[in-house]
């Protein structure tokens, strides 16, 4: 009788057995075809991709001195899968002049894939950077001892003066983040950090090669693969010309020494930044080498804040300097003519509301107002414009109407300059003011808009922008401090003239007040130089002492530089902000300061306004 049960056993079996046999297919073939895992295996036994760094190109200012170059440095690299447990951890500690759980702690970082989330253990992992000659020495001769580990060339940034850290940033060690966003990083490598290092930074780094090497079975190099073929070489960084011009940068950042606030230059006819000061500054020095994280974090915790570029990211009531701006709304809309004259007795009075003043002749028109800041002027100014129903049909719209006039002029908006963190500023517009005063405000409610004060706010790069498009009678180019890059044209967005709403015949009554003002208005200490310099004061109103605030251009007929000063609590725009401007102006026009001039340079120099305590 034919056994049943075992015949059905027979087939379990087989069929279990063919089972087997399909599984480790499919899993040989997932090891030896779909993954790499044991292709990489073999070919870091046998090979080595040394990776080679470009050359990060050299930064210059404008008459080609050199500010940003590099120096060679060492990184030490681990392949983990050579490491294997097999180092004399101890004698690799001593040649390295590092603790055992420093040493732990680098290895486990390096495995960490939260913070290392491109680690493979077949290919280089950076264990230590920037070596210096002396310490890549020791470790060099003693590397055979030490399995799994490399020395990797490379160069890091040195800076030749203590200008311009700003402007120029820093570079620093790519984070988990720079590495998801862009896959030409990996663990290890730099990437600028701030400045023109981090908006330029493709320009700037440059393109990677590679390196095969032949290993034999000891890990030992014999030579290049294939006599070389495949490698790729570097291709060096572009380098670029900076607008900056270094002796006057040198200059400002002198003059504001002790004091808080920024000064911006900038060449008229093309936006090109001359110098760009923010104080308090620092020596971009200290963002070098191994001392670069503990200095910044001494940076970040001082109170005074100096890694805070104020030149674009300071937001300031621009003061008086404003004025210019109304008178140019006003002219260009009919509110008044060049003729038209307002009185001012000390001040705008109406309807119980004073906006005080200092004491000068009145009535006046536009270009008296102007030479002496009236405040009275521009304030009857702006009550007439926007009550003027007959006109626009209702305070909303004038409001938007004097809106779009400031926006052209490069207010409320980035200006767009080639450096990262500018911000925007403030300019109200109806809605603003419909949300604030539940549709009921007029305009007594927002006077003080007119001189520069109440919800307006500006950075001083769009100050100094301000007396650029004043020189230039109505247009300026987006403010840019990369003047040339090697082999590659300017973006069209820094050669572009950008036109305001005003007409160029309401810009001459504004050049003609401001030139008076330096003649024997509020800015009469300009009247002693021999170039025609035309300017405007500001005293912003703080909650404590005022800011001391300045712009102007030189010379009046062909303007070559267009400067504006913010001093924080420097009281009035006559005491800091105009003499350092015409300072500034000296400087760029004649190539250096006269006798009288460096004595004021000096006594400036020395000026330390008392800040106290408090964080600002």
């Amino acid at each position: 009788m034919k056994n049943f049960g075992y015949e059905y056993r027979k087939y379990v079996i087989g069929m279990v057995a063919i089972v087997i046999v399909i599984v480790y297919t499919i899993r040989l073939f997932m090891l030896q075809i779909t993954s790499d895992d044991y292709k990489k295996s073999a070919q870091s036994n046998a090979f080595l991709k040394r990776v080679e760094y470009p050359s990060r190109g050299v930064i210059t200012d404008r008459n080609g001195k050199l500010m940003v170059y590099n120096q060679p440095a060492y990184d030490i690299m681990v392949v983990m899968n050579e490491e294997n447990g097999h180092l004399d951890t101890l004698e690799f500690c001593q040649t390295l002049g590092i603790s055992r759980e420093e040493f732990d702690q680098r290895m486990a970082s390096i495995k960490d894939r939260s913070r290392n989330p491109g680690y493979s253990k077949f290919t280089q992992q950076l264990f230590m950077s920037q070596l210096s000659d002396k310490d890549f020495s020791i470790f060099q001769e003693k590397m055979f001892r030490f399995p799994g580990f490399y020395v990797q060339r490379r160069s890091i940034r040195q800076y030749t003066y203590p200008y311009a850290a700003h402007i120029l940033g820093d570079v620093a060690e790519v984070s988990p983040s720079d590495i998801e966003q862009d896959d030409y990083y990996q663990p290890g490598d730099y990437i600028g950090k701030q400045g023109i290092e981090r908006s330029y930074e493709r320009q700037l780094r440059g393109e990677k090669g590679v390196q095969i090497l032949l290993r034999d079975a000891h890990g030992r190099e014999q030579g290049s693969y294939q006599n070389g073929a495949l490698d790729r070489q570097p291709k060096p960084g572009k380098n670029l010309t900076l607008s900056i011009d270094l002796k006057l940068q040198a200059l400002g950042e002198r003059l504001m020494q002790g004091k808080i606030g920024s000064i911006v230059a900038i060449e008229p006819s093309t936006g090109e930044v001359l110098c760009m000061v923010s104080s308090p500054s620092y020596d971009p020095r200290m963002m070098t080498g191994h001392q670069r994280s503990k200095n910044h974090a001494l940076l970040a915790a001082n109170p005074r804040k100096p890694l805070l570029n104020r030149s674009i990211m300071g937001q300031y009531p621009p003061g008086s300097t404003f004025k210019t701006t109304q008178g140019l709304t006003f002219l260009n809309e009919g509110i008044i003519t060049p003729k038209t004259q307002f009185p001012c007795s000390h001040g705008f009075h109406y309807r119980g509301l004073r906006v005080g003043c200092h004491g000068h002749a009145a009535p006046l028109a536009i270009v008296p107002a102007l030479s002496t800041s009236c405040n009275g002027y521009f304030c009857w100014g702006l009550y007439y414009m926007i009550g003027a129903k007959s006109k626009y049909g209702s305070v909303q719209k004038a409001m938007n109407t004097w809106r779009d006039y400031m926006v052209s002029m490069g207010f409320g908006y980035r200006l767009g300059i080639d450096l990262p963190g500018e911000k925007r500023g403030l300019i109200p517009n109806a809605e603003f003011y419909d949300n604030a005063y539940k549709g009921s405000w007029n305009g007594l409610t927002i006077i003080s808009i007119s001189i520069g004060q109440g919800e307006v706010n500006a950075t001083p790069l769009q100050i100094a922008n301000l007396a650029a498009t004043i020189a230039n009678k109505g247009y300026y180019y987006v403010p840019h401090v990369v003047r040339k890059i090697q082999d590659e044209p300017l973006d069209t967005t820094f050669t572009q003239r950008h036109y305001t709403l005003a007409k160029q015949s309401a810009y001459e009554y504004i050049v003609q007040g401001m030139r008076a003002s330096a003649l024997g208005g509020t800015c009469k200490a300009l009247g002693r130089y021999d170039f025609e310099a035309c300017g405007k004061t500001g005293t912003a109103q703080n909650r404590g002492h005022d800011h001391s605030v300045f712009m102007g251009f030189a010379p009046m007929s062909n303007p070559k530089i267009a400067v504006a000063v913010y001093v924080e609590n420097g009281g009035w725009g006559a005491t800091y902000g105009v003499p350092i401007g015409g300072l500034i102006m000296e400087q760029y026009l004649h190539g250096k300061l006269s006798e009288a001039s460096e004595k004021k340079a000096t006594e400036f120099q020395n000026k330390i306004i008392d800040y106290g305590s408090g964080e600002r």
